[in-house]
């Protein structure tokens, strides 16, 4: 059996990030991750811009965890947009904060950051270890499956960090709540797209963006963009709403015209149509064309009638079945409960044992909330164990 001093489990945001205070408090620190490579997930969603977080005053962005707000807030106050902007570009990479208000590395890309992340980690006594996969407890100790075989190691402080369950590939599967010995609320898919039958009229339009739109589910309401896929609809727009579509029995609700009144868009579907067909009538007298026009056939045929045709554009009910399985989620709700966690995120069950990032039972929209509130309570685990060791 091998004995560590400070053991952190999971190389993702929240793991890199507690390992990083522990290492700054002057702790031993060996970071273990069952994958090949540290950081795959993080890499991930920068693929297509890293979103570090976002640049809105804190009440705003602390609404966004809902439910979860009162827990997240103490961290995110200690550790929110400012500071994860300041972080970043003590790393060397300079930030900008697009018109959404979203902030971004200037390269865009997660790569540049995570090496310089490693690479002042590797300053510091610092052992990155892969390929070791968590296999849960003997005693006080974890066991780990390791290319070297079964290893049991005691560590005085250890911090999990261990994800969610959604991209198992990258490392995220969710086993570990089998055998994590702590209260946990069951998986669910977060961020997601959702699934719909098209007809075999929509296929032109798979891959088509649907901008700009309102949806709404019930009283939640938001515009954007989303994006007819082959198996249904995804995009920041879906996102933003899927909590409420899957906790809900209501009806997605799309506004294809968000910027005109069902009254202006009446009185321009009133003037004379001539021979014009009623496609032909929309693509001249709104604009209305191409993936939205196919849309408002999808759910039946157009109406004759102006004003029931005005009121399908501002109204279109889309039905879906169901969010795309949990594996194809950007991320996940549930996971170890506030009441299994002290204020410090440590495990009540087991003192020493802290607790970080997505394997956490909240949620949040994209939009850099995601991936603030990991860098936060990484930190804040970080910190408290680097505290516990003290005592």
């Amino acid at each position: 059996m091998e004995n560590i001093e400070a053991l952190i489990v999971g190389a993702g945001p929240a793991g890199l990030m507690a390992a990083t205070q522990l290492a700054d408090a002057g702790v031993k620190v060996v970071i273990v991750d069952a994958k090949p490579s540290v950081g795959r997930k993080f890499l991930m969603a920068g693929k297509s811009g890293l979103n570090l977080t976002k640049n809105e005053p804190i009440e705003g962005f602390l609404n966004a965890y809902g439910d979860a707000r009162n827990w997240l807030e103490p961290f995110i106050r200690e550790f929110g947009p400012e500071q994860v902007s300041l972080w970043a570009e003590g790393l060397g990479q300079e930030v900008f904060t697009g018109s959404s208000g979203r902030v971004f590395p200037k390269t865009m890309k997660t790569s540049p950051l995570l090496r310089s992340w490693m690479a002042a980690l590797g300053q510091k006594d610092v052992e990155v270890r892969t390929r070791w996969r968590w296999t849960g407890w003997e005693g006080h100790n974890l066991c780990f499956e390791t290319p070297e075989g079964v290893r049991t190691v005691h560590a005085k402080v250890s911090v999990l960090a261990l994800g969610g369950a959604s991209w198992s590939r990258l490392g995220s599967d969710g086993k570990w709540a089998e055998f994590i010995d702590a209260p946990t609320a069951s998986f669910r898919p977060a961020n997601m797209g959702f699934l719909c039958k098209w007809s075999d009229f929509m296929t032109p339009f798979l891959g088509a963006p649907i901008k700009p739109v309102r949806l709404s589910v019930g009283d939640l309401s938001v515009k954007g963009e989303f994006v007819i896929s082959a198996r249904g609809i995804e995009g920041s727009a879906v996102y933003a709403v899927s909590k409420a579509l899957r906790d809900s029995k209501e009806t997605l609700m799309l506004d294809l015209m968000p910027d005109l009144s069902r009254d202006a868009i009446e009185a321009k579907l009133k003037k004379p149509r001539g021979k014009n067909s009623i496609s032909n009538h929309l693509r001249k007298t709104l604009g209305l064309k191409g993936a939205k026009s196919a849309l408002l056939r999808e759910v039946g045929p157009l109406p004759e009638n102006m004003s029931d045709l005005a009121a399908r554009i501002k109204a279109l009910p889309l039905a879906l079945d169901g969010p795309r399985p949990m594996d194809e989620a950007i991320s996940t709700a549930g996971g170890v409960t506030r009441a299994a966690l002290t204020e410090d995120l440590m495990l009540k069950a087991r003192p020493g044992v802290f607790c970080a990032g997505e394997m956490l039972d909240w949620e949040a929209p994209t939009g850099g909330y995601l991936l603030t509130a990991c860098l936060a309570t990484g930190r804040h685990a970080g910190e408290a164990a680097a505290k516990y060791l003290k005592v």
